[in-house]
C-alpha cells in the first residue's frame, strides 16, 4: 500500500497540482483506479496536497428540479480564459431534470449562431423539448429598456425560430435564478482549465474535440442524476427542415437584374422551372450558423450559396 500511496501522491504533485480532491478522483477512476473517493481524498489530505474542507453552515434550499427530462432546458455561456491568453465563450445546453449536458461548445463570441447550434444538437439527438431558460442577452431577447423586462411580442431571430418549433422561452432576471447553470460553470472553470492544460491543448478546434470526446461524457457520468419521475417529455423530431428553422432569416426585394443584395454580397437567382424571374418580389435570405446562405420564395428554396455569396446549388426539382 505504501507504494500505491506514493505513486498516487507523486502523480498529483507532477501533473495535477491545484486540482480538487473530487476532480482528481474523477481522473483516477477514468484511469482505472479502484479505491474509493474517501480513500483517495484521505491520502491527499494526509500528504497536505489538498486542504480539508471547512464545516458547512446553513444554506438556502434549492429549487426543485423539473420531474422529467425534456421539460425544461437551460442554455448559457461563460467567457473565461480557458487556455492561456485565450478568452472563449463556453456554451452549454443542459437539462434541468438531470443536469445532463446535451451540448457543449467553445466559440470566439456567444451569439445567435452558437445558440442555434446547441439547440440543434439537442433536437437531433433527443427531440423537441418544452421550455428553454436563458439570460436576457440580446440574441435571446429584445429588451426595450436596459435592465428592464423583455418584450415577448418582439422576438429575436432565435426567439422566432423557437416559436416556430413550439418551444417556450423563459427569461431569467438574476444570476441566482440560473443557479443550476451557474454552479455547473463554476465546476467547468475549475476543471476544464486544468484538463486542457494537462492535455496540452491551446487551440479552439482541439478544445472542442476534447469537450466532445472526453470532458462532456465524463462530466455527465459523474454529475448527471436520475430524473425524479420515469419517462421523458421529449418529442421525437421527424423529417427534414430543421436547418431552415434554426437559422437567421431576412426579407429582401429582388432587383431588376434578378439578384438579391445581402450584406455586401450579390446573390444571383438562377432560372427556375416554375418561374423565369423574381424581379420586384420579396424573398427570404436564410443565413445558417456555418455562414452558408439560401434564398427562399414561400416554401421553395431557389438556390444555395457559400458564405461569400458564390452559387453552390441550384434547386431545379421544385415544380
Amino acid at each position: 500500500m505504501v507504494d500505491e500511496v506514493l505513486a498516487l501522491t507523486n502523480r498529483y504533485r507532477e501533473r495535477h497540482q491545484g486540482w480538487s480532491a473530487k476532480h482528481f478522483f474523477a481522473w483516477y477512476r477514468r484511469e482505472g483506479g479502484r479505491r474509493s473517493y474517501s480513500w483517495v481524498k484521505g491520502r491527499l489530505q494526509t500528504a497536505q496536497l489538498v486542504p480539508r474542507a471547512p464545516r458547512r453552515g446553513a444554506h438556502r434550499k434549492r429549487r426543485d428540479r423539473a420531474p422529467l427530462p425534456g421539460m425544461l432546458l437551460h442554455q448559457d455561456g461563460s467567457k473565461h480564459e480557458w487556455v492561456p491568453g485565450q478568452h472563449w465563450d463556453l456554451i452549454v445546453t443542459m437539462d434541468d431534470a438531470t443536469g445532463e449536458h446535451y451540448a457543449m461548445q467553445f466559440v470566439e463570441e456567444e451569439g445567435t449562431d452558437s445558440s442555434f447550434q446547441g439547440v440543434a444538437v439537442v433536437i437531433r439527438t433527443r427531440g423537441l423539448f418544452s421550455l428553454l431558460y436563458t439570460d436576457r442577452a440580446s440574441h435571446y431577447w429584445f429588451t426595450p429598456k436596459a435592465g428592464g423586462k423583455v418584450d415577448k411580442r418582439t422576438p429575436t431571430q432565435f426567439g422566432r425560430a423557437l416559436q416556430r418549433l413550439g418551444i417556450e422561452m423563459i427569461a431569467a432576471y438574476s444570476p441566482q435564478a440560473r443557479g443550476r447553470s451557474e454552479r455547473a460553470f463554476r465546476t467547468h472553470q475549475e476543471r476544464l482549465v486544468r484538463e486542457l492544460a494537462a492535455a496540452g491543448i491551446t487551440d479552439l478546434a482541439a478544445a472542442n474535440r476534447y469537450l466532445e470526446e472526453h470532458y462532456r461524457p465524463a462530466f455527465n457520468a459523474e454529475f448527471a442524476q436520475p430524473a425524479l419521475e420515469p419517462g421523458s417529455a421529449f418529442v421525437p423530431w421527424i423529417g427534414d427542415g430543421l436547418d431552415e428553422i434554426l437559422c437567421e432569416q431576412f426579407e429582401r426585394r429582388v432587383g431588376a437584374d434578378n439578384c438579391v443584395h445581402f450584406e455586401g454580397r450579390v446573390l444571383q437567382i438562377p432560372r427556375q422551372r416554375h418561374r423565369c424571374h423574381f424581379v420586384k418580389l420579396t424573398v427570404r435570405v436564410h443565413r445558417h450558423p456555418d455562414g452558408t446562405l439560401a434564398i427562399f420564395h414561400g416554401p421553395r428554396c431557389l438556390a444555395r450559396y457559400t458564405a461569400d455569396g458564390r452559387l453552390q446549388e441550384i434547386l431545379r426539382h421544385a415544380a
